[in-house]
């Protein structure tokens, strides 16, 4: 009981342990703030990414693509762990709008019914979300082959993050030129020119979320892009996109589609042209995505290792404040040792008042960042409106609402993280504190 009394009193008298309180609460403080937004960007990063291409994709990097694509789609539809697949061709193209700006832009060849059964393609269209089917039909010219653009391609975003969209799509005609390579790689077309071209109009626009797709992706209809990107006998696709059956787990089904991969490539390895099956890997979603993932996460990690730095700073603090409540209270613990006291329990004391601080601190600051994080949005709308200042220039980075919501999970990691640099900051005072000798201290506050 005396412990309890005496840390009460140390926290209520001593005003150098508020200013530890205050330096733990502001510590706690921005830590749950940074990495609850930082969390938050880099888990919506990659479910975005995840329902860019889907749990598993079966392809290559070569532009050549692979052949007897159908027949792998029908094996893979009857695996058990399988819900649906989706035939990609991926290439480059030059995108010549009808009014001049030429660009180079990523070309995804898909049917947009298979693919939106596998991503979230049909989800992300503005004009044709509810009949994914008509996605490259141009509500303004039925008969025409329309293209789906990035909507960064199509609209322009403003410094709120929104875009302004037409009744319909706005009438517009488009020339992608493609290089279409044969089964060898080598150029399909000679003579004057190797290139081919197609016009497409202007039928719908698709907001992925993601920056780099957004602004350099078109989408056309499967059987246009093999013609414009690829010649030869058979058909060729670069990839084939996979949604797992609910409940299944992603590695074990990805390796049962590799697995199948591996006797369909052997089957057919003396089939003509089967030497390009040996250029295609199988891919969870995140080996796949890991170019655009992993600088993410090397930033959530950097920020991660630069607040640890933080709760050093805590340590050193704690370590200060307990420094001078000790050297200030020799008389109390010689007085404590004189009635019989340990230096255990002297231990324990000052240790269990290091706790104290910590727990006072996490939770006054758990408490500010959770309201401020409640705010956040509003905090940064009054900021823009009256100063014009963002924490990220929705111009340039495709995020919409500053990510927000808490996860009592992380808020744990942090307050016993707070706790246990207080308990370090406080174990050499402490032990100094308990190996002080009544006489001396008792002497010595005498004199």
């Amino acid at each position: 009981m005396y412990k309890l009394k005496l840390i009460i009193r140390y926290l209520v008298r001593r005003r150098i342990t508020h200013f530890a309180v205050l330096t733990v609460a502001l510590c706690v403080f921005i830590v749950v703030v940074v990495m609850t937004v930082m969390n938050g960007l880099v888990e919506e990063f990659k479910q975005k990414n995840h329902d860019f291409v889907g749990d598993c994709v079966v392809g290559t990097k070569s532009l050549v693509g692979f052949p007897y694509y159908e027949e792998l789609m029908q094996a893979l539809e009857a695996t058990a762990c399988v819900e649906a697949v989706s035939p990609v061709v991926k290439n480059y193209a030059l995108l010549r709008p009808q009014y001049g700006g030429d660009r180079y832009v990523e070309l995804l060849g898909i049917d947009p019914v298979r693919h939106s059964r596998v991503t979230n393609f049909a989800q992300t269209l503005y004009y044709r979300a509810a009949d994914p089917a008509k996605a490259f039909v141009p509500v303004y010219e039925p008969n025409a082959l329309g293209c789906v653009l990035g909507i960064d391609l199509a609209l322009w975003r403003d410094a709120r993050s929104e875009y302004t969209f037409d009744a319909t799509p706005q009438r517009a005609a488009f020339s992608l030129t493609c290089f279409p390579l044969n089964a060898r790689g080598a150029p399909a077309m000679a003579g004057t020119t190797v290139v081919s071209s197609q016009q497409f109009y202007y039928s719908d626009n698709s907001h992925s979320g993601i920056a780099r797709v957004d602004d350099s992706t078109v989408y056309i209809p499967l059987d246009q892009a093999q013609s414009l990107c690829m010649a030869g006998e058979r058909k060729r696709i670069t990839a084939v996109h996979i949604r797992f059956r609910a409940g299944a787990e992603l590695y074990g089904g990805c390796e049962q589609v590799r697995r199948l991969w591996s006797q369909f490539r052997q089957a057919r390895a003396d089939a003509p042209d089967g030497r390009l099956l040996d250029t295609v890997t199988v891919e969870s979603w995140k080996e796949h995505r890991r170019a655009y993932i992993a600088p993410m996460e090397k930033e959530e990690t950097l920020m991660s290792v630069m607040f640890s730095l933080v709760g050093i700073t805590t340590v050193f603090i704690v370590f200060v404040v307990f420094y001078v409540i000790v050297s200030h209270k020799t008389k109390d613990i010689g007085v404590l040792k004189s009635v019989g006291a340990s230096s255990a329990s002297v231990m324990g004391l000052f240790s269990g008042f290091a706790f104290v601080v910590g727990l006072l601190g996490s939770v006054a600051g758990i408490a500010a960042g959770w309201l401020f994080l409640a705010y956040i949005n509003r905090i940064e709308d009054w900021l823009y409106s009256r100063f014009g200042f963002q924490l990220w220039d929705r111009t340039i980075y495709a995020i919409g609402e500053i990510p927000h919501e808490v996860e009592f999970h992380v808020l744990a990691v942090i307050a016993f993280c707070a706790i246990v640099a207080c308990l370090i900051g406080a174990l050499v005072p402490a032990w100094g504190a308990a190996r002080l000798r009544p006489v001396e201290t008792l002497h010595g506050s005498r004199s």
